[in-house]
């Protein structure tokens, strides 16, 4: 089982690939250590903020558990969709409330996608994961 998991700080977002199976049990919103993830991490500490499984649907921090529920949302995290007729204006619809389906906050094997923040930074600093992925590139480019 493949997790990507998307680690960021101060608007800048690392994508790595981990088939660890230790994260599964993890809820959304628990810290948890940047080795658990992947070994150049080390010394990093995460909050895990949000997930996403293999149909897309998104984890919901207030659902027990990692099964898939039908909840009733109004506008905001889980949904984004502007009713059928609605005009383009950037504001709520009021009153607007759909059924949606949600997964719950546990990560599972059905999980695909991990968001984290970085709430500690490692022995490695954040910014040199960008200079080696740029200079990999650039090697591969010639």
């Amino acid at each position: 089982m493949v997790f990507k998991v998307n680690v960021s700080l101060n608007g800048k977002t690392y994508k790595v690939e981990s088939e660890n199976e230790e994260i599964i049990g993890h809820a959304i919103g628990e810290k948890i250590e940047g080795e658990l993830i992947s070994p150049e991490l080390k010394g990093y500490e995460l909050e895990i903020t949000g997930t996403s499984d293999k149909a897309g649907f998104p984890g919901m921090r207030n659902i027990e558990g990692p099964s898939l529920k039908r909840v009733l949302l109004g506008y905001g995290p889980g949904m984004h969709k502007k009713p059928k007729g609605e005009k383009k204006v950037n504001r709520k619809p009021k009153g607007l409330r759909l059924r949606k389906t949600v997964r719950g906050r546990e990560i599972s094997e059905d999980t695909v996608q991990i968001n984290t923040k970085v709430l500690k930074e490692g022995e490695k600093k954040f910014n040199d994961f960008f200079n080696k992925k740029s200079e990999e590139e650039a090697s591969s480019n010639s």
